[in-house]
């Protein structure tokens, strides 16, 4: 693969990314009543966000905060002039981030004084500059909250003058439900009915009834949808299929572009002038790629700058093109991509995902997809997705299964890496939490705390004296990790995938059984041809057994994409140990390089000097 610049100028360091809630960070209440109330449960703080805990982070290697749910979201909790939300169009007592109130406002739960919460955001900002790292917040364009009013900005409420009458009109910001288009007809028909403190109805939507932020036409949304919110109207008629070319271009003025998109342009612009350095977009594919190409462009003429990375999945069928729309969305102008691919491999690894449990070597097939690959953020886990440290999923394994698991993810390409607020100590996610359920995942939902982080919190130390000597060593291990994957031949060199060339190797990890190699080993080089810095990485995914003897072949091209054609070639690890030896060159094709032994649920990094 070619060399590919994708980064906004001033970009110089590989991002790695911290998702983290601040509703979940810094609280140190251990109540954790399931459905308990931010009094009954306590709440982080945007102040938690201090010397200490930024200190650590960035010692950990964190270059970028994405701070989740910033935004005010639709919420049960009141605050003076800010009335609770409807129980029935909620999520959770807290409120779902992805849920939001008001474009303009902040959510008042975590400010000190909720009346400057505000400057109190301003100056988390300002915080986080002084030790060399910049914020993210969510940007999430394709549904706002069913209660959705802004008293920042009511001239940009989104809904005000909307011709009800139509399931679709341009100048419209919703959709709205037509008699005949779904069974039965206003007023909306809950599926919170019966539920404490619901009645199945929501008021303002009596006499017209809005279609739901995952498109669901229907007067009575069930448990399954996204009931709690509705679907902005970009222009285009989602239920006419994917071609949006009768949108307007990059270069359109504001006066011909549809209203969304304005009030849009206008939300971007609001956070940008606050000293947000990105956003990450939230199911980025659901919006027509002209609107980003619109939009994105627009941004970076504010701030040349700006970050922009997407969640969007290609087997959506809800995407807006027919090709693949993790690429529509990199040629609009996101600076990268969430790599769901990857991930779902590395999970089907342990768990029959998909059809079928997999094989490393099937990641062989998504190291070939072009620019994107290295234009791809890489995660082990997110607020979406289950704790790798979860009893119940992972093959049960425990914590250790992130380090073969984030080592792969995070050595093989250039782009952005992400670690979630927990991985690090191995947060397991024990329990029901509320309406987040026991599910695996840390609840968004809820008021809640995360209990094994709370050893790390350690009532506000944040100095891990609470911890096992486990998750201090893991955690010390993901910075470890984090430092090598920001060196010349991760952040910016090429990849060169060995697997293929060792399927017919039996002493490349091949277990009792297998007719090839390639089950539980994966192995590739990273080389920068700037600096001519060129890394091994090794990982072994079995979850019990040590991998004996194991010889991994590089092939004379590789050696020759390598620069490493002649003489003796010293490997020595940069992850775990200290370990090192030399290797003729000539030996490489057929005998290979001999490696220690490689324990299960392990990687090794290792310098080709």
């Amino acid at each position: 693969m070619g060399a590919m610049s994708f980064m906004s100028p001033a970009q110089a360091e590989r991002p790695v990314i911290y998702q983290v809630l601040p509703r979940l960070f810094g609280n140190t209440d251990e109540t954790r009543k399931p459905n308990g109330t931010l009094a009954e449960n306590g709440c982080g703080k945007f102040s938690d966000f201090n010397d200490r805990s930024l200190g650590a982070l960035k010692e950990m290697g964190i270059t970028h905060l994405w701070l989740t749910g910033v935004i005010e979201q639709a919420s049960g909790t009141a605050y003076p002039g800010r009335p609770a939300d409807p129980a029935d169009i909620l999520k959770g007592i807290a409120g779902s981030p992805y849920a939001v109130r008001d474009y303009f406002d902040i959510c008042p739960d975590y400010a000190d004084d909720p009346a400057q919460r505000i400057e109190e955001f301003q100056a988390l900002i300002e915080r986080c500059r002084k030790h060399g790292m910049e914020v993210f917040i969510d940007f999430v364009p394709n549904h706002v909250a069913r209660s959705y009013a802004s008293d920042v900005r009511p001239e940009l409420s989104f809904g005000e003058g909307d011709d009800p009458s139509q399931f679709f009109s341009k100048e419209n910001n919703f959709f709205y439900v037509q008699p005949g288009m779904a069974d039965g007809g206003p007023p909306l028909k809950l599926p919170t009915e019966g539920k404490p403190g619901c009645t199945g109805r929501f008021e303002p939507e009596t006499d017209f009834v809005r279609v739901t932020g995952n498109n669901s036409i229907t007067f009575a949304p069930g448990e399954g949808d996204w009931y709690e919110t509705v679907k902005l109207n970009y222009g285009h008629d989602f239920t006419k299929g994917r071609d949006t070319s009768h949108l307007p271009g990059p270069d359109a003025s504001p006066d011909e572009v549809p209203d969304t998109w304005r009030k849009m342009d206008e939300i971007f612009a609001y956070w940008q002038g606050m000293g947000v350095a990105g956003f990450r977009v939230d199911m980025a594919h659901m919006v027509p790629m002209e609107f980003w190409r619109w939009m994105i462009s627009r941004a970076r003429e504010r701030d040349a700058e700006v970050y922009v990375f997407g969640e969007a999945y290609d087997n959506d069928p809800a995407k807006l093109t027919d090709g693949n729309v993790l690429d529509a969305l990199l040629e609009s102008g996101f600076d990268a991509v969430y790599d769901d691919p990857v991930y779902d491999i590395c999970l089907g690894l342990y768990d029959d995902f998909h059809g079928g449990l997999k094989w490393a070597n099937d990641l062989d097939e998504l190291t070939f997809t072009g620019e994107r690959f290295h234009r791809s953020l890489r995660y082990a886990e997110n607020h979406d997705e289950i704790r790798l440290a979860s009893p119940k999923e992972w093959g049960g394994l425990g914590m250790a299964v992130g380090r073969p698991v984030s080592a792969v993810m995070f050595g093989m390409g250039r782009g952005p890496v992400m670690v979630y607020s927990g991985q690090e100590v191995g947060e397991p996610a024990l329990g029901a939490e509320g309406f987040g359920g026991d599910d695996a995942r840390t609840t968004i939902f809820d008021y809640w705390a995360m209990p094994e982080f709370q050893k790390w919190v350690n009532d506000g130390a944040f100095d891990g004296g609470r911890l096992s000597d486990e998750q201090r060593a893991l955690r010390e291990w993901y910075g470890r990790l984090l430092a090598v994957v920001k060196e010349p031949a991760f952040a910016k060199g090429e990849f060169y995938g060995l697997n293929h060339a060792n399927k017919e190797n039996e002493a490349y990890g091949r277990m009792p059984g297998e007719t090839v190699s390639g089950h539980w080993l994966y192995a590739f080089l990273r080389r920068d041809p700037a600096s001519g810095q060129a890394f091994l990485v090794v990982a072994n995914f079995h979850g019990t057994e040590a991998l004996h003897d194991v010889r991994v072949r590089i092939p004379k091209h590789a050696l020759e994409w390598a620069g490493k054609t002649s003489g003796r070639l010293s490997f020595g690890e940069r992850l775990v140990d200290d370990w090192q030896t030399t290797v003729e060159v000539s030996v490489l094709p057929d005998d290979g390089v001999r490696l220690p032994d490689l324990p299960p649920l392990s990687a090794r990094m290792i310098e080709l000097r």
